[in-house]
């Protein structure tokens, strides 16, 4: 990202790279998992406050500096418009504390969650670390969240429009309890879906999770068919998808894209973090002097650019162009995501390049899709997805 402009310092993005560029150029110093609690706390208590004067007054200045208003960027996919392709990637608001203010950080969509049925702690600590070098983090969390119940109270209480009336589309994250097996795992997730439901724009399916004992087994075909046919038999069923690993055989990544062709699913998510230390096994974790390779969890950021982009054309192939796709992995610029909507997906995450380079990040891959639609003359984000054209 280009250096800020003087004017641009007084910005938000300004502003986070002056007081956090220092902390998140470090592996050591603040631990990650506060800092982004901590975060989680003041964005929680904004977005609850959201509609009180002095609040509303500096969202709307948050929106002017980070919003990107066009056409061009709009796109209705299964049944939800979204006012631009960027989203917030799940795992940052796993409780729903901010769901009614990410549309005034730039974003088109948030998922949230992952949420479990039973409230859960997580792994041990610590479990969320820091590669400043590589802009990577390792995460073994382990699907640590308030239950769904709590997620619903905490949705209600933000008082959001109703779904599809949002001025960013809101989806759900639901992952199996760690405490339920594998053979009730669609139970499982069915309660989760079933009470919120109501509040979903979308909900997918997190069968890809490192972290959770077993869980990516779900991903088996015969299983995965399994639990989707228990999810959509629920009265009032959102739209689903599904969430797939990066480290996943070709041929495993093919048998998704015909399941979930076959079973109407409304599109795939790829990737989830990964268990390849994707060169980096030898890289030592200064908190714990463990190399990567001694370490459990997955690996995110720049290091996963390359493969989710692999999986992501793999899925294009096998899937065709009617299967809408959900690039995530490794997009910290608007190259890394224009690559990723020619390779054909329809949208976007953004979680690690989103905290390492702040949320200027935001604006400057929408302006930059606009600049290769220009470019390469497509009158729409539509007509660029899948397209091959390369960066210009």
């Amino acid at each position: 990202m280009a250096e800020p402009s003087p004017a641009r310092l007084l910005s938000i993005g300004g502003a986070y790279r002056r007081w956090l560029g220092p902390v998140l150029a470090n592996d050591q110093g603040i631990d990650p998992e506060q800092l982004v609690q901590a975060s989680l706390s003041a964005l929680g208590q904004a977005s609850a406050c959201r509609n009180w004067p002095g609040v509303s007054g500096v969202l709307a200045s948050l929106a002017m500096d980070l919003q990107r208003s066009d056409l061009r960027l709009e796109q209705v996919l299964f049944g939800c418009r979204f006012s631009n392709p960027v989203g917030l990637a799940a795992g940052f608001d796993k409780n729903g504390v901010a769901a009614g203010i990410w549309d005034r950080f730039g974003f088109g969509f948030a998922e949230l969650g992952t949420v479990t049925w039973h409230a859960q702690s997580g792994n041990p600590r610590p479990r969320l670390f820091r590669l400043a070098a590589e802009q990577a983090a390792l995460n073994r969390m382990g699907f640590n969240n308030n239950g769904a119940e709590m997620m619903r109270r905490t949705l209600e209480r933000q008082a959001l429009p109703s779904a599809g009336q949002r001025p960013a589309v809101l989806g759900l994250n639901l992952g199996k309890s760690r405490i339920t097996s594998l053979e009730l795992a669609p139970d499982d997730y069915a309660l989760s879906l079933q009470l919120l439901a109501p509040l979903a724009d979308y909900a997918v399916i997190n069968v890809s999770s490192p972290n959770t004992p077993g869980l990516r087994d779900l991903q088996d075909s015969s299983q995965l068919r399994r639990l989707v046919e228990r999810l959509r038999r629920l009265p009032g069923c959102p739209p689903l998808l599904v969430k797939i690993a990066p480290d996943l055989a070709d041929e495993a990544i093919d048998g998704l894209a015909r399941l979930a062709y076959e079973e109407g699913l409304a599109g795939v998510i790829a990737v989830n973090t990964s268990l390849d230390r994707l060169g980096l096994q030898e890289r030592v974790i200064a908190n714990t002097g463990r190399t990567l390779a001694q370490e459990a969890g997955g690996l995110s950021g720049a290091p996963l650019r390359k493969r989710a982009l692999e999986v992501l054309r793999r899925l294009r192939a096998t899937a065709g162009p009617a299967l809408p796709l959900i690039g995530v992995g490794g997009i910290d610029s608007p190259e890394a995501a224009w690559e990723r909507i020619s390779a054909g997906a329809s949208l976007v995450q953004l979680y690690t390049g989103w905290i390492f380079k702040g949320p200027d990040l935001v604006p400057h891959i929408l302006e930059g899709i606009i600049n290769q639609l220009d470019r390469h003359g497509f009158r729409n984000v539509s007509e660029a997805v899948g397209s091959g054209a390369p960066w210009q």
